[in-house]
């Protein structure tokens, strides 16, 4: 029996190489311009770009667009249903909890919130999104699906993903092992349609939607509207400082999001390190 090459792994450890250089660089120079919620954002998008570009030219020959992110009528399709999905996972993981009594709405005193202000943090939303996914799920994920097979690699990069946030604010063991569910899932959604289109619309239409329901995302706290949630519930129910998404309610919502996932009709696309043969790549070198 043939034993598993080393290379892929190489080459996602050097993708995560240029990725954390380039972030720190991007960041620290966002943070001095006294931007941190750009530096948290738009770093990660441009990072991850730069560094799945170059990792594409170098081992493949290709662009940073043949990891599904040609844009076409497939991939805008995915991408709307992304986030349609996403927002909906959202508001089934607060507006229950409203309806029993468990949460309510109240005026967020000093909020300063105005339209302007709502879509840029959408925007700047859409960046992180969209930046964690071609990092996470891009260039490393694919080229670790091809090497080693499609689970073992989604379940590695999910457990990556989770780990990742231990150092958020309030993350606890609950969220972290919530978090590392979203990453599986964006690894399915991948898996399903071979664009990255589909998870960055589940990602972005999750983190959008939280904020905007006065909730913390990811133990941050960001402010786009008059009001917030405040919880009559105990931390295993609320998320405590982590935000609902350290939560159990969450956990049930991922479980129902896997479910619906892999069930969708969704309309597949083609990334080269998963549909190219042998020959193909090949020839692409």
């Amino acid at each position: 029996m043939t034993k598993p090459s080393a290379v892929p792994l190489l080459a996602a450890l050097a993708f995560a190489s240029i990725y954390w250089f380039t972030d720190n660089v991007a960041a620290t120079i966002a943070l001095f311009l006294g931007r941190e919620m750009v530096a948290l954002t738009v770093p990660r998008l441009v990072s991850a770009a730069v560094s799945g570009a170059i990792m594409m030219a170098l081992f493949e020959s290709r662009k940073l667009s043949d990891l599904g992110l040609h844009w076409n009528a497939n991939g805008g399709r995915n991408l709307l249903g992304g986030i349609a999905v996403g927002a909906m996972g959202a508001s089934l993981l607060i507006f229950p909890p409203v309806l029993f009594g468990m949460a309510q709405f109240q005026a967020a005193p000093g909020s300063g919130a105005t339209v302007r202000g709502g879509l840029f943090t959408a925007a700047l939303l859409f960046c992180g999104a969209a930046g964690e996914e071609i990092a996470f799920r891009g260039f490393p994920l694919q080229v670790l699906m091809r090497g080693y097979g499609s689970w073992a690699a989604i379940l590695g990069i999910g457990a990556l993903f989770g780990i990742m946030h231990r150092d958020n604010p309030g993350a606890t063991p609950l969220a972290i092992a919530n978090t590392a569910g979203f990453g599986v899932l964006f690894g399915m959604a991948l898996l399903r349609s071979h664009d990255l289109w589909l998870p960055i619309g589940l990602h972005f239409g999750w983190n959008a939607t939280l904020p905007f329901l006065g909730v913390s995302l990811s133990g941050f706290t960001i402010r786009v509207t008059e009001y917030q949630l405040v919880w009559k519930a105990g931390v295993l129910w609320s998320g405590g400082s982590y935000g609902p998404e350290g939560s159990l309610l969450a956990s049930f919502v991922l479980i129902l999001l896997a479910g619906l996932v892999w069930k969708m009709p969704i309309r597949r696309d083609r990334a080269w390190l998963l549909d190219s043969t042998v020959g193909e790549a090949s020839e692409g070198r």
